[in-house]
C-alpha cells in the first residue's frame, strides 16, 4: 500500500503537469486540452509509482511500457517524460511546430520514450497484445500499460483485441480507460452509447476495476494489485473530468481540440499555480 506521503507526491507532479501542459500550448494554437488534463492523475501514478521505468533503463528490454492510445493526449506524456530527464524540459515549446520530435500524435521513430504510434483511434490494444506476446517469445518479464479514451471504446477494434488479450492469457496487460465522458464532438453516450462498461470488460474476460481517477490513493492502490502474474488482463476504468483543474474546460467538449486567448491562458495559469500552492509546490513564471 502506498503511503500518504507519497499520493501526496504524486498528485503534486500530477499538477504540475497539467501547469506545464498550459504553458507548452500556451496561446493562439489549437491543441488538445480536454483529454490531456484528465489523465494527468494516471500519467503520473504509472510513471512515478507502477512503471519499472526511467531514464537509465528507458533502451533495456524488460522495462515496462506505456502506450498512449489515445495519441491526441501525448503531451502528457511528453511532460512526463521530460520530469523523467528524457526530453529537455526546454523542448516542451516546440509542440507541434515543423520539425519538431513533439508532435501532435506520437512518434516512435523520432521521439525518445515513445513505444507506439498511436492516435489512429483504437489500435493501441492491438499494439499492446503485439508487445505482451513478444515479450513472452523472448522470455521476458514486462508489464505493458495502456490507455484507452472513453470514445475510442466506440471502436470495434478495441473489442476484438479484448478477446484476444483474454484469450491468448496477455495477463502482464493494464490497461486504464480514461471515462471523462466527453469526445470531440459532444457526450461520449450521446454519440454512441458505450455502457455498462465493467460488465462488457468483464464479459471479455478482464480483471475490472472502477475508480475516481483523480483519487491518486485509489489509483495507487488498484495499480498495487497488478503485477503482471494476475490470473486475467487488469482493466481499471477511472471516472474522470474532461478539462481537470481548469473552471472553464471542465465537462465539456469545447476544449477537446481548441486554442487559448491571452486571458483565457492566464486564467488556466492563474487556477493552476493555485492549486500548486495550496499543495506546497506553488510556482510562478
Amino acid at each position: 500500500m502506498t503511503d500518504e506521503g507519497k499520493v501526496r507526491e504524486l498528485e503534486k507532479k500530477a499538477w504540475m503537469i497539467r501547469l506545464e501542459l498550459i504553458r507548452m500550448f500556451s496561446v493562439g494554437k489549437a491543441h488538445h486540452f480536454g483529454g490531456s488534463l484528465s489523465c494527468a492523475d494516471i500519467v503520473s501514478a504509472l510513471y512515478f509509482h507502477k512503471m519499472n521505468y526511467s531514464k537509465e533503463n528507458m533502451n533495456n528490454p524488460e522495462r515496462d511500457r506505456f502506450i498512449m492510445s489515445k495519441g491526441h493526449s501525448v503531451p502528457t506524456q511528453y511532460v512526463a517524460l521530460s520530469m523523467l530527464g528524457i526530453i529537455p524540459g526546454e523542448e516542451l515549446k516546440t509542440l507541434k511546430t515543423l520539425g519538431t520530435r513533439l508532435q501532435g500524435h506520437p512518434d516512435m521513430r523520432k521521439t525518445p520514450g515513445i513505444e507506439a504510434p498511436t492516435g489512429s483511434l483504437g489500435m493501441g490494444l492491438s499494439f499492446a497484445n503485439g508487445i505482451a506476446m513478444a515479450g513472452r517469445l523472448d522470455g521476458l518479464t514486462i508489464k505493458v500499460f495502456l490507455l484507452l479514451g472513453d470514445g475510442e471504446l466506440q471502436e470495434g477494434q478495441v473489442w476484438e483485441a479484448a478477446m484476444s488479450s483474454a484469450n491468448r492469457g496477455l495477463h502482464n496487460i493494464c490497461v486504464f480507460v480514461d471515462r471523462n465522458r466527453f469526445e470531440s464532438q459532444g457526450e461520449v453516450e450521446r454519440s454512441k452509447g458505450i455502457e455498462p462498461l465493467v460488465d462488457k470488460w468483464k464479459a471479455f474476460g478482464w480483471e475490472t476495476f472502477r475508480i475516481d481517477g483523480h483519487d491518486m490513493g485509489s489509483i495507487c492502490e488498484v495499480l498495487d494489485r497488478f503485477d503482471g502474474t494476475n490470473s486475467k488482463p487488469f482493466v481499471i476504468i477511472a471516472d474522470t473530468i474532461k478539462g481537470k483543474g481548469v473552471s472553464f474546460m471542465e465537462n465539456t467538449f469545447k476544449y477537446h481540440n481548441a486554442s487559448l486567448d491571452d486571458k483565457e491562458y492566464q486564467q488556466a495559469i492563474d487556477e493552476l499555480q493555485g492549486t500548486l500552492a495550496a499543495l506546497g509546490e506553488g510556482r510562478t513564471g
